[in-house]
């Protein structure tokens, strides 16, 4: 007897793909069909694709109930492991490039707009909503370890549509420290150390003192570690400095992650979030290091 799909017809060769016709060609829509009618439409749309597309990949591999409660257990450790500090959910996306990919979505009709804003890079699981307002040309780097470098980080917010300099931008900015933890990971390093938020000036410029960034591994004693080694991958990423650009008009926000290129760490980084236009080089090495930026918002 043959197999049929549930229109009832013959299912044709390439509906036995994934293993389609192996299995119950029906059981994917019996499925998609008990979505009730007083559903949201788009949490619908999502709803019904993922359902294809999980099923479609478990029938792929064969998908075993040992491996299936492996990735259940992955999930739930994350979620366990996760607080306002830490998000090892987030962490677990940006191993397998699917924030990424969310991102370049999410932003792609801004890119190709004509008056295209700066790229956008991925938010990252360390960043916190309580950094405090400092003020222009201030440090975020305080009882600064011994082999830092200070750096001194500049540049000028522009609207992407009038190419005029945006006055009172909010730009907060978080990184780690040389020891590759942020502090809310360190209890050596002091509250709020190394983050703050900035004002931009009447020209849209803004400067701070930081350090110069350096390459460090993302934490690997949970879920997303465990995957990094199973997949054969190193844990570090490239030297980096996180930017939120806002303006209090406006409800966009701009998520930057500015990367050195002279890194070690670049190419095969553990993070797929790494935007080309974001990539920055220091203009200098002399005695203090300067990074500059020009920052277009929508």
């Amino acid at each position: 007897m043959s197999a049929t799909n549930n229109t009832n017809k013959p299912l044709e060769p390439e509906d036995t793909l994934n293993g389609a016709g192996r299995y119950d060609p029906n059981f994917t829509n019996h499925v998609i069909s008990s979505i009730g009618p007083n559903t949201d439409p788009r949490l619908r749309k999502v709803m019904t694709s993922l359902i294809k597309h999980v099923h479609d990949f478990a029938r792929e591999v064969d998908l075993t109930v040992d491996e299936w409660m492996a990735g259940v257990d992955m999930i739930n450790r994350a979620g366990q492991m996760s607080t306002d500090r830490r998000n090892e959910g987030q962490l677990l996306c940006d191993v397998i490039g699917l924030e990424s990919l969310v991102d370049e979505i999410t932003f792609k009709a801004a890119a190709d707009a004509k008056d295209a804003v700066t790229q956008s890079a991925i938010l990252g699981p360390f960043f916190r909503h309580d950094a405090p307002l400092r003020k222009m040309g201030d440090t975020i780097s305080f009882e600064t370890p011994k082999d830092a470098e200070i750096a001194y980080m500049h540049g000028v917010v522009y609207d992407a549509v009038t190419k005029k300099p945006v006055e009172e931008a909010e730009i907060d900015i978080w990184q780690a420290s040389t020891n590759g933890l942020y502090e809310q990971q360190d209890p050596q390093q002091q509250e709020h150390n190394l983050r703050g938020k900035f004002r931009t000036g009447k020209d849209g410029s803004y400067g701070f003192y930081c350090i110069r960034p350096t390459p460090y591994p993302v934490p690997d004693d949970g879920p997303a570690g465990e995957l990094l080694k199973k997949l054969d991958r190193h844990p570090f990423r490239p030297a980096h400095i996180h930017l939120i650009v806002s303006v209090p008009s406006s409800v966009n926000q701009l998520f930057l992650v500015l990367m050195v290129t002279h890194c070690r760490s670049f190419d095969k980084a553990t993070s797929q979030s790494q935007p080309r236009s974001l990539m920055r080089s220091p203009n200098t090495w002399t005695t203090t290091p300067y990074l500059r930026s020009k920052i277009l918002l929508s």
